[in-house]
């Protein structure tokens, strides 16, 4: 496996604790060799949700890795059990799913559950890293509403629009697009703006205005 150009110092992953909850022997194997690759500290696994609460009872993780189909607890469920369980061990955790399911009705099932990242297998450690670092050196701050308890799902921010604006026209309102179909498989990068619309860099033509 190649080596990862990492951000972060290999002495700070090694600190950390993970937790994978993974029913699929093969693919828990992959993801350890990846965590390896990235030099992080310890590694516990789980065969399923139901385990993986289990296992959180006694280690407590620093971030989790869990799959989405799972038996008898799946990945959904399991999010939700570490956000509101009332025995949850720790509701703020970063969970990243890394799941072969990329359409977007499950990636938005996936937020609404409270999951911080969301990767699509089969995966790179390139691309695992780049989740890993964004839920350390980009943290979301947790909301607590009547039906929702995780990362806050709002975190972009509206561009001024009044009269005081830069530029003395206004352009005009783009016609709003057709909602994307709910069952479109949606690539990686597209994943990440909606999980995480702040880290978008601007367009030279945003930096302009």
């Amino acid at each position: 496996m190649p080596p990862v150009r990492l951000a972060m110092s290999d002495a700070y992953l090694a600190k950390l604790r993970f937790l994978v909850v993974e029913d699929n022997p093969f693919m828990r194997t992959i993801i350890r060799r990846v965590l390896g690759t990235l030099n992080v500290g310890e590694v516990r696994e789980a065969n399923n949700g139901a385990e993986g609460l289990t296992v959180m009872q006694t280690y407590e993780p620093d971030i989790i890795i869990v799959d989405w189909e799972m038996e008898p607890v799946d990945g959904i469920e399991f999010i939700r059990m570490v956000r509101t369980g009332s025995d949850s061990q720790n509701p703020f955790v970063p969970i990243i799913m890394v799941t072969a399911h990329s359409e977007r009705a499950r990636v938005i099932t996936a937020r609404e559950a409270g999951v911080t990242e969301f990767v699509v297998k089969p995966m790179s450690a390139k691309t695992l890293y780049d989740r890993i670092e964004a839920v350390i050196e980009r943290p979301r701050r947790f909301v607590r509403t009547k039906t929702f308890f995780g990362p806050d799902r709002r975190r972009h921010k509206g561009r001024y629009a009044g009269p005081e604006r830069r530029g003395t026209e206004q352009p005009e309102p783009k016609p709003r697009a057709e909602a994307p179909a709910p069952d479109a498989a949606m690539g990686q990068e597209e994943i990440n703006v909606l999980l995480n619309p702040d880290s978008v860099p601007e367009s030279d033509d945003d930096k302009e205005q």
